[in-house]
């Protein structure tokens, strides 16, 4: 059933009816980005190459985790303040080159596939994020859609999706999620080390906890951004008790649930809230487990590994702006990228 709901639908259905879609010029400055990304209280955004007149990928909070690794490990303070100036995005790739990480891989979603091929390409890119990318069809030329999230889909499906008799199993039958092995800090963890555990984990939350295991806060790859802006490049030895002071007044919080939640519960929360995980708990409120969104995307459809069809032509076009934003013509659906 929840396959031939996601086969019926394609991409552009999730799109709002109106939005601003923020694209960024490969030749910006890494300053000016994360300028744009905090005005617009977003956390990515896709690049554009304006030499090649294509897509070139997207900015993400990974990117300045691995900018902060770099001064980190190579540079003086002076220097990484006097380098940032200058640094621009097209540079991220050096970057990852000399700590050693692989580049994001390259791709994206014609805007008319089906929600089916975009949740099977999320789950196999093990992305938050796909790029929605047309082509124009009198130039030949690239042009960005939008961005589709995890979270937005899982919402549409929320929003949507009427079987619920299938969704009424609990989490502690469903076995979503991970239970096992968790990455945890407590508030006096140096910042540091939490970003070691999400380079070498590839996760990007690591619950806070006390003592006993009950859950107090989490420390998320956005809250990365936040000190980069601050400036914070080699004084990363901070506590994340210090770090979280430093987060917008308008934090999300954290949600919570726990095995005898079934997903259709889970959904309620989604419909209602801007959530990118939850922290699985106890009556207690000890961490037990966490269920990301691609946990819940990857048992939705069935972990299958099927091919997505190809690009599809005719799909409806964009205006495209390099710098700052672009007016399209499907508010802003950005702010769900986390």
């Amino acid at each position: 059933m929840m396959e031939s709901f996601l086969k019926q639908h394609s991409a552009y259905d999730v799109l709002p009816v109106s939005y601003r879609q923020i694209v960024l010029d490969t030749t910006l400055l890494v300053k000016k980005a994360l300028s744009v990304l905090m005005q617009y209280n977003i956390v990515s955004a896709p690049l554009w190459d304006s030499t090649k007149r294509k897509f070139a990928g997207m900015l993400t909070a990974t990117d300045f985790i691995n900018l902060i690794q770099f001064y980190y490990t190579h540079s003086s303070y002076t220097a990484a303040i006097r380098e940032m100036d200058q640094f621009q995005i097209s540079q991220l790739r050096d970057v990852e080159k000399v700590i050693g990480v692989p580049p994001p891989e390259l791709f994206s979603l014609h805007p008319l596939q089906s929600l089916y091929d975009a949740c099977q390409l999320l789950v196999e890119s093990r992305a938050h994020r796909l790029p929605l990318v047309d082509v124009d069809s009198e130039t030949g030329e690239e042009m960005i859609v939008s961005v589709l999230t995890q979270y937005r889909i899982l919402k549409f499906i929320a929003m949507n999706y009427q079987d619920e008799k299938t969704l009424r199993q609990p989490l502690s039958e469903l076995k979503i999620g991970i239970y096992t092995d968790l990455a945890v800090a407590d508030l006096s963890t140096p910042v540091m080390s939490v970003i070691d555990m999400f380079v070498k984990r590839r996760i990007s939350s690591v619950p806070i906890v006390d003592e006993e295991g009950v859950v107090l806060n989490v420390f998320e790859t956005v809250d990365v951004m936040t000190l980069v802006k601050a400036g914070v490049y080699t004084d990363l030895d901070l506590c994340v008790a210090e770090a979280l002071l430093r987060r917008p007044e308008d934090f999300a919080g954290v949600h919570t649930c726990t095995l005898n939640d079934s997903l259709s519960s889970i959904f309620g929360t989604i419909r209602k809230s801007q959530v990118h995980r939850l922290i699985v708990v106890d009556s207690g409120n000890k961490l037990k487990g966490i269920v990301s969104l691609s946990d819940i995307m990857r048992y939705l459809i069935g972990g299958t590994r099927d091919s997505p069809d190809k690009n599809p032509k005719g799909a409806a076009s964009s205006t495209l702006a390099s710098e700052t934003e672009s007016a399209a013509t499907k508010d802003v659906a950005s702010k769900d990228d986390a």
